[in-house]
């Protein structure tokens, strides 16, 4: 989604601009002046997190409790699959061929931590691990059958679960994805 679509991005259920909100401070509410949580109370302990409302590290963390929860619920207990296992795999069937050094830079572990999950699940026939026919020193990884199978069934209930537990529309979520990206991408220049 470009910059300008994302400007120009409408909630889909008030029909006001998305973005057009994201600058202005919530109002401070008491804790009992309402029955729902105020924007700047903490959804658990209601909490007066005013001063943390524009910090983003606190917002993704508090999200992630969220998100996390679901993964949980929809994938970890069910089907057994960690986060970090997920994504290995989610990363290596869209891009068949990948290196472990490569899939390590992209997780921002070690090499020996990527090596470890890898066995995990070459072990569980979901990943397979062979030579490079560019270089035979080198280790690529490609899906199993089974695998690819896993990770679309895990995406599907993640996505399922994400839609009808989280208050945004389709046009926020993609909205929140790109920006999240973008939030992203920035740690190239970190480093």
């Amino acid at each position: 989604m470009s910059n300008d679509a994302l400007m120009h991005a409408v909630n889909e259920n008030s029909g006001r601009s998305v973005l057009g909100t994201i600058g202005a401070m919530p109002t401070r509410r008491s804790a009992s002046s309402n029955s729902h949580t105020p924007p700047t109370l903490t959804p658990a302990g209601r909490l007066d997190e005013a001063p943390l409302t524009q910090v983003l590290g606190y917002q993704l963390a508090q999200a992630s409790i969220v998100t996390d929860a679901i993964f949980r619920r929809e994938v970890e207990e069910p089907l057994g699959l960690r986060p970090v296992e997920y994504t290995v795999l989610a990363l290596v069937e869209e891009n068949p061929g990948s290196s472990l050094a490569r899939i390590a830079r992209a997780l921002a572990v070690t090499p020996p931590h990527v090596t470890a999950l890898v066995d995990r699940l070459e072990a569980r026939r979901l990943l397979r691990r062979q030579a490079s026919d560019d270089d035979r020193r080198a280790q690529v990884l490609s899906v199993s059958p089974a695998g690819a199978r896993l990770v679309r069934q895990a995406t599907a209930h993640i996505r399922a679960a994400e839609q009808a537990t989280l208050a945004l529309s389709p046009g926020e979520q993609a909205i929140l994805a790109e920006l999240l990206h973008k939030v992203a991408c920035a740690r190239g220049g970190l480093a």
